[in-house]
């Protein structure tokens, strides 16, 4: 299971639901090698190697105290298993996605020069099946949000094939459909857009469509959006 360039096996993964459903996800659990070893029905040194190894891929972070460790699991941990958590979802639920809230926000305006790109225009056209505005619309999640915008992972997007021209080669994307509902109403028509290469972190979120959503919503900065991301 790859996370960013670790990998981590199921073993590691069942590791890391045990803590957190002890408490270590959201805040510290003390833990006990041989405590652990019980939950796991394995031995004290594999669960110690199994703590080890989440601790070395930054999954986990740990404080050895004189009877036991204060373990705690990190951003990347939550983040691998809100990926876990998804799977299931696409298993035993009928609707699979996830829902996303934030504030709109302006951007740098660099979305509506490489959406109009003819490489990628041909290719929304194609895929998409509409031309999207020039332009995308930005939104600053919410801290939730952050830590479950991590399920799109398990999600089928459609994908946006890198090209190149005369001068550079462009990146691929990957568009997941969307559902944006603002005060004013819901557009079902979208797609969040998520470019392999982007100065943007994993608190913003960049949504194309067909319309310009700010002005058929008369929508501002600072107005709350949320986003049903679907396949």
């Amino acid at each position: 299971m790859d996370l960013s360039g670790r990998t981590v096996g199921y073993d590691e993964l069942r590791t890391l639901k045990m803590l957190a459903l002890a408490g270590a996800l959201g805040g510290e659990s003390k833990v006990s090698c041989s405590g652990l070893a019980g939950k796991l029905d394995a031995s004290t040194q594999t669960a110690s190697r199994r703590l080890q190894r989440l601790d070395e891929e930054g999954l986990v972070e740990r404080e050895i105290v004189s009877d036991g460790q204060w373990v705690s699991i990190t951003s990347e941990g939550e983040a691998l298993l809100q990926r876990e958590y998804a799977h299931y979802q696409r298993i035993f639920e009928s609707q699979v996605g996830v829902t996303l809230t934030g504030a709109l926000t302006s951007g740098m305006n660099e979305g509506g020069h490489y959406i109009t790109l003819p490489g990628y225009m041909r290719q929304f056209t194609e895929k998409l099946g509409y031309e999207p505005f020039a332009g995308t619309l930005n939104v600053d999640l919410d801290a939730e949000s952050v830590r479950e915008r991590a399920r799109m992972d398990a999600l089928d997007p459609t994908v946006i094939e890198g090209w190149e021209d005369e001068e550079r080669t462009y990146g691929p994307a990957y568009c997941y459909p969307a559902t944006v509902e603002f005060d004013a109403g819901t557009y079902d028509q979208a797609h969040v857009i998520a470019p392999e290469r982007t100065h943007h972190g994993d608190d913003q979120l960049e949504v194309i469509a067909p319309d310009k959503l700010r002005e058929q919503f008369d929508a501002d900065d600072g107005d709350t959006i949320t986003i049903h991301v679907h396949e």
